[in-house]
C-alpha cells in the first residue's frame, strides 16, 4: 500500500511564483514575525512568546518568573512553529544571522526544559501540579508536537542536534507517563499524533512510533474519557464541554470513524497523523477509516476555496453541505492541516484527486491567509465580505474586512510561513525508481533515488510546464481535473498515454525535456443544489485559482451584479497593483430601488465585471467581495 518514501526530495530550489514567495517569507515575514514573538513590533498584539520561555527557565531553576505567563495556553507553539518556517527557509536559502537567531531561542527553549524532560510554559510558570491533569484543554501534547516538527526541521536543515535531542528527552517524557506509568488519556488537541510519526522518520526511534500508534489507538475508545478527567479537578482553562465528543473527534474509535466532525484543524491534524500511521504501518482498516473521512470533508463539507470549517461556534465543521459564504470560518491553519492529511493520503495511494485539494486550498485559502506585503495575516477566510456587516454585526464579527497584524491566538502567521517555506516537500514525492510531481513550481529538484530535473513555468498564470531532465528515470506528471485538454510532449514528440489515477509516467532520460501544457481557459462553476446558499449561482476559476469580485474593480459595489446564462469569459488585463491578471465578464448591473424593497421591476444595465484571483482580495483597502454571484 505504501507508495512513496517520507522523505520525498532532498533538495528544492524554487524560483518564479513560489520562489517569490519564499523570498518573502525570508526577508520580511521571519524577521516580522521574531520581532511579534520578542514583543519588539510596534503596534501589534503583545505575544510574550520568549519571554514565557525565559520565565519557565527561571521557574525550573527557583526563581522569581516576573511577569509570568502571557498568552493563550498552547503560546509555545508559535516559537516552534516559527523555528519550523525559519529552518525550511534556511534549507532554501543558508543564512548564518538567521542560523544564529534561531540558535539563540533554542538554546532559551533548552533551559526551559525541566528536568524529566517536561516542557510547557503555561504550566511550568502557573501550576507545576497541574501537568497532565488537563488534556482536554492544556494543549501540552499539541505544544510538544509543534517543537518536535522544529527540531526534526532544523536538524534536517543544519544537522544540529540541541532541539532534537531536547524533544527526545520530551518524548521519554511523554512515554513513561503514557506508556511506562499507563496513565490514561489523549490529546484534546490533535497535533502529537503527526508530530511523532516525524521524530520516528527522523529518529527511528520505535518510542515515537508506538506513542503515535498509542494516542491514535485509544481515542474514541472511552467515550467519557474527557468528563471523567473533568470530575478529578476543580479548574478549568476555557470552560470546554468534556462532553461534545464529535467537536473532540472521539465518538468512536478512529477506526470507525465515518465523518468529518468538530473543530476543523483538530480534526485534519489527526486525520494526517491517521494516514501517516497507516503508510508507515501498512495498516489497511486505518487507511479506509482516512479515505472515509477524506471523502466527508472533500465531497460534503468543503469550500471551493479548500476551505474548511464553516461555523464560527467552535471553528468546527457543521453539516453536510452547509457552507454560508457570509459567516464562513475557513480557518487558514485549517486549510494548512488539509494539506497535510492530502500529502500523507499521496503517500498511502498515488490519485491525484489528493493533489487536487492541496493546490485548490494552497492557491486560495492559505495565500489568502497572507497579505501581499507578508506582514498582515487572515485567521477567518469568508467567500463574502461586506462592510458594515462583516466584522460588525454579532452574527459576522469574526469576518474581518481587513487582515490584522497579529493575534491573541497568533497559530495561523507562523503556520503560513512554515508552509510556503515547505512547498517543495509537497510539490514532490517518489519511490524508489519514480519521481512523482503533484504540484507545478519553477526550480530545480534533486530525488534521493537519484532522478534529478529542472522545472521552467510561469504558473499559475501561464500553463505550460517545462520539465528538463538533469539525471533520468521515471517521471509521473499530474493532469488536474480542473484541465479539460492538455498536451504531453517528450522531446516534442506527443505522449499519448491515458493517466492513471490522475498521473501520466514518462520514462526520461539526461537530457531529455518534458513538457505539459494545461488549459489555460477561464472557466464558469457550478455548485451542488444540496447547498442551499449557491442556489442560482456561479463562481469563477482559471487554472487552481478561484476567483473573487472586489468593489475595487467593480465601482464599489458587487452587490447588484449579476451574471447572465449567456456571458463569456476572457482573460483580462495584469494587474499591477495586487500583481495578479484579471478576468472579465459580461454582466448586469442592477438598479437600486428607493426603499427597502418595492413592487417596480428593477431595470439591469449591461456591465463589464471584473474578478481578480481570492488570495488577493482585501489588499487594497476595505471593500466588498464575492466569490459566488447570482445568475442574471
Amino acid at each position: 500500500m505504501k507508495t512513496q518514501n517520507q522523505t520525498s526530495i532532498r533538495v528544492y530550489k524554487a524560483t518564479g511564483f513560489i520562489g517569490e514567495y519564499q523570498k518573502l517569507i525570508r526577508n520580511t515575514v521571519i524577521p516580522y514575525q521574531y520581532s511579534v514573538l520578542c514583543d519588539n513590533a510596534p503596534d501589534t498584539e503583545k505575544s510574550h512568546v520568549v519571554q514565557n520561555f525565559i520565565n519557565a527557565a527561571k521557574a525550573v531553576r527557583g526563581e522569581d518568573v516576573g511577569d509570568g505567563f502571557y498568552g493563550m495556553v498552547f503560546q509555545d507553539s508559535d516559537a516552534a512553529k516559527w523555528i519550523e518556517a525559519a529552518a525550511y527557509s534556511l534549507s532554501l536559502m543558508p543564512d548564518k544571522e538567521l542560523e544564529s537567531t534561531v540558535d539563540g531561542l533554542i538554546d532559551i527553549i533548552a533551559e526551559a526544559q525541566d528536568n524529566d524532560g517536561y516542557l510547557n510554559t503555561y504550566f511550568t510558570i502557573k501550576d507545576k501540579d497541574k501537568r497532565w491533569k488537563n488534556l482536554l484543554e492544556g494543549h501540552e501534547l499539541y505544544c510538544s508536537g509543534h517543537m518536535m516538527e522544529a527540531a526534526c526541521a532544523y536538524f534536517e536543515a543544519t544537522g544540529k542536534r540541541k532541539l532534537l535531542d531536547v524533544m527526545e528527552k520530551n518524548t521519554e517524557h511523554i512515554y513513561k507517563h503514557f506508556i511506562a506509568e499507563k496513565n490514561e488519556g489523549f490529546p484534546g488537541h490533535p497535533e502529537v499524533e503527526l508530530a511523532l510519526m516525524k521524530m520516528y522518520h527522523t529518529t527511528k526511534n520505535e518510542k515515537c512510533l508506538e506513542l503515535a500508534r498509542h494516542f491514535v489507538n485509544i481515542r474514541g475508545c472511552d467515550t467519557e474519557f474527557y468528563k471523567k478527567e473533568s470530575l478529578k479537578r476543580d479548574w478549568t482553562v476555557w470552560g470546554n464541554n468534556p462532553e461534545d465528543t464529535d467537536y473532540q473527534q472521539s465518538s468512536a474509535p478512529v477506526r470507525a470513524q465515518n465523518v468529518a466532525t468538530g473543530h476543523a484543524v483538530r480534526a485534519v491534524y489527526l486525520y494526517t497523523g491517521m494516514a501517516d500511521l497507516a503508510s508507515q504501518t501498512n495498516d489497511k482498516e486505518l487507511f479506509d477509516a482516512c479515505r472515509r473521512l477524506w471523502e466527508s470533508i472533500t465531497r460534503r463539507r468543503m469550500y471551493i476555496t479548500g476551505g474548511i470549517g464553516s461555523t464560527v461556534i467552535g471553528e468546527a465543521f457543521s453539516v453536510d453541505f452547509d457552507l454560508p459564504n457570509d459567516t464562513a470560518y475557513a480557518e487558514t491553519c485549517a486549510s494548512i492541516g488539509l494539506i497535510f492529511f492530502a500529502s500523507r493520503m499521496l503517500e498511502n495511494e498515488i490519485d491525484g484527486e489528493y493533489a487536487d485539494v492541496m493546490e485548490r486550498a494552497f492557491y486560495n485559502t492559505v495565500l489568502a491567509g497572507m497579505q501581499l506585503d507578508g506582514k498582515r495575516f487572515f485567521y477567518v477566510n469568508p467567500l463574502e465580505s461586506i462592510p458594515g456587516i462583516s466584522g460588525c454585526t454579532a452574527t459576522h464579527w469574526h469576518t474581518l474586512t481587513q487582515r490584522p497584524k497579529w493575534y491573541t491566538c497568533a497559530c495561523c502567521p507562523p503556520n503560513v510561513a512554515r508552509l510556503i517555506s515547505s512547498f517543495g516537500k509537497y510539490a514532490y514525492s517518489e519511490n524508489s525508481d519514480t519521481a512523482f510531481c503533484h504540484l507545478y513550481a519553477s526550480g530545480e529538484v534533486k530525488f534521493e533515488n537519484g532522478i534529478a530535473f529542472s522545472c521552467e513555468t510561469q504558473y499559475p498564470y501561464d500553463f505550460t510546464v517545462t520539465y528538463k531532465i538533469l539525471c533520468g528515470g521515471k517521471i509521473a506528471v499530474r493532469i488536474p481535473a480542473w484541465s479539460k485538454e492538455y498536451k504531453l510532449t517528450l522531446n516534442g514528440e506527443s505522449v499519448d498515454e491515458s493517466p492513471e489515477n490522475g498521473y501520466v509516467t514518462v520514462s526520461a532520460e539526461n537530457g531529455d525535456v518534458i513538457v505539459l501544457i494545461l488549459d489555460d481557459a477561464p472557466r464558469f462553476v457550478y455548485a451542488s443544489p444540496k447547498i442551499p446558499e449557491l442556489t442560482g449561482c456561479v463562481a469563477v476559476e482559471r487554472g487552481p485559482l478561484v476567483y473573487c469580485f472586489e468593489g475595487a474593480d467593480n465601482d464599489g459595489d458587487v452587490l447588484s451584479l449579476s451574471i447572465p446564462r449567456n456571458a463569456d469569459l476572457n482573460v483580462g488585463e495584469f494587474n499591477e497593483e495586487i500583481g495578479a491578471v484579471t478576468i472579465t465578464v459580461n454582466a448586469l448591473r442592477t438598479t437600486h430601488c428607493d426603499g427597502l424593497y418595492t413592487y417596480e421591476t428593477p431595470d439591469a444595465a449591461q456591465y463589464t465585471a471584473r474578478a481578480v484571483p481570492y488570495y488577493t482580495w482585501g489588499n487594497r483597502g476595505e471593500n466588498q467581495m464575492r466569490v459566488w454571484m447570482t445568475r442574471g
